[in-house]
C-alpha cells in the first residue's frame, strides 16, 4: 500500500476522485486508469500503475501534450468482479476522461470494454484474452493474446522434446481458460498428448486432489495457466506430494510473489512473458534503470506494458493533434512501428500488436531470460 501512496502523492492523484476545485487546472488532459490496487491481484495493478505513472511523469516533464499536462484519474476495482463496470462508467460520464488505460486481468477488461465502446472512448488493455478487442473498434491491446501465448507455450514444450503433459486450469478466470484452450488446440495438433485435465477456482488453497490425479498419469510436464496468487502454492504442494516434473505457465506468473510464496519449489520452472529486463537493448535498459531509480525494483512485464500504454496513448494524441476521442481512436488505429519497450508495435486489423514472446526461467530467485520465440 505504501508503494501506491508514494505514486499517487508524487503525481498529485490522491484527490483525483473529486471534481476540480477553484484554482485547479481544468485544461489538463484526463486519462482514466482502472486497476486492481488492492485485493488478490493487487501486485498486477500496483505494477501497472507504477509503469503508467512513470510514463506520465516523463511526458509532463517534457511539457505535456498539446501544451497541457496529463492528469491520471486512478480508480481501484479491488480485484472484485463488478467493480470495474461501475468505475469505468464514472470515469467516462462524470470525470470526463479522454481515454482509458487498463486492466491487466482479462475478466475485468471484459467488463470495461463494452462500456468504453458504447461511449466511443479509446481503451488500451494489458489483457491477453482474445475477446477483449472483439468488443469493438475503440478497444486496443498492448500485449500478445492468449491465442498467441498458448502457441508459444506449445512450441516451447515441444522444443524440450516433451510429448505428454497435464493441464491445471482456473475455471474462474477467463485468462486461464483461454490460455488452456489455445495451448491444448495447438499442442495436440502437433502430435502432443494431454494425459489429464484438472481444474480449480480462484481462492482455492488445497490442490492435493488435483495434483494426486495428475501425478497418477505420469506427465513429463504440467501446464499451469494461472495467476501468481495460486501458481506458487500449486507448485509447492506438487513438490510436497513428490510430483517433480517441471511446470510451465503464462505471463500471469510475472510477480515476485512467485518466490515469496513458492520458495525453493518454484526453482527451475518456466513461463512465457512479454519482455525480459535482462535484454541489453538500450531502450529497454534505459527504462529498467529509470524504473529501478524510482521504485527500487526491477520492472516486471506488467509495468513495462503499462508504461508502453501511456506512451502510446500520448503518441496518438500528438499525432491526432486533438483530445477528441474519435480522433485519438483513429490515431491509435494508424499506429505503425511504435518503439515500445516490448518491441516495435504495429496494430493488426483486430487492434492487437504483432510481437514476439520470451521464455523466462525461475532461477536463483530471479526471472532469468531463457529464449525468445517468434511464431
Amino acid at each position: 500500500m505504501r508503494k501506491i501512496l508514494s505514486v499517487l502523492l508524487s503525481l498529485g492523484l490522491l484527490a483525483c476522485s473529486r471534481p476540480p476545485l477553484a484554482g485547479e487546472d481544468s485544461q489538463e488532459i484526463k486519462i482514466g486508469v482502472f486497476q486492481s490496487l488492492t485485493g488478490p491481484e493487487a501486485t498486477f495493478g500496483q505494477d501497472a500503475l507504477h509503469g503508467i505513472a512513470l510514463a506520465a511523469e516523463e511526458i509532463n516533464a517534457e511539457g505535456g501534450l498539446l501544451g497541457r499536462k496529463v492528469k491520471l484519474i486512478v480508480e481501484d476495482n479491488q480485484s472484485k468482479p463488478g467493480e470495474t463496470s461501475t468505475i469505468v462508467r464514472e470515469l467516462i460520464t462524470q470525470k470526463g476522461v479522454v481515454a482509458l488505460l487498463g486492466e491487466v486481468a482479462s475478466s475485468r477488461s471484459l467488463e470495461a470494454a463494452p462500456i468504453a465502446q458504447a461511449n466511443g472512448v479509446p481503451m488500451i488493455a494489458d489483457s491477453t484474452n482474445p475477446k477483449v478487442t472483439e468488443m469493438g473498434d475503440c478497444i486496443f491491446r498492448i500485449c500478445f493474446t492468449d491465442d498467441y501465448q498458448g502457441k508459444v507455450i506449445a512450441e516451447f514444450v515441444k522444443s524440450l522434446g516433451i510429448e505428454d503433459v497435464a493441464i491445471l486450469t482456473d475455471l474462474s478466470q477467463a485468462y486461464s481458460v483461454g490460455l488452456a484452450e489455445s495451448f491444448s488446440s495447438y499442442f495436440t495438433a502437433q502430435g502432443g498428448r494431454i494425459l489429464k485435465r484438472q481444474d480449480y477456482r480462484r481462492g482455492d488453497r488445497d490442490f492435493s486432489a488435483q495434483l494426486t490425479a495428475i501425478q497418477a498419469v505420469h506427465p513429463q510436464m504440467v501446464v499451469l495457466p494461472a495467476y501468481y496468487t495460486e501458481a506458487p502454492l500449486i507448485i509447492k504442494q506438487a513438490r510436497q506430494l513428490g510430483l517433480t516434473v517441471p511446470f510451465v505457465g503464462g505471463d500471469g506468473w510475472d510477480s515476485e510473489t512467485m518466490f515469496e510464496l513458492g520458495g525453493a519449489a518454484v526453482e527451475g520452472n518456466y513461463f512465457v512473458n512479454h519482455f525480459s529486463a535482462e535484454n541489453k537493448t538500450p531502450r529497454i535498459q534505459n527504462f529498467v534503470q529509470k524504473f529501478q531509480q524510482k521504485y527500487g525494483t526491477i520492472p516486471p512485464s506488467t509495468a513495462a506494458l503499462s508504461y508502453d500504454s501511456m506512451k502510446l496513448l500520448a503518441d496518438a494524441i500528438r499525432r491526432a493533434q486533438s483530445t477528441d476521442r474519435a480522433k485519438i481512436r483513429q490515431a491509435l488505429t494508424d499506429t505503425k512501428n511504435f518503439p515500445a519497450i516490448s518491441g516495435a508495435l504495429t496494430f493488426d486489423e483486430h487492434r492487437n500488436p504483432k510481437t514476439s514472446a520470451v521464455i523466462i526461467r525461475l532461477h536463483n530467485n530471479k526471472f532469468a531470460y531463457f529464449k525468445t520465440i517468434v511464431l
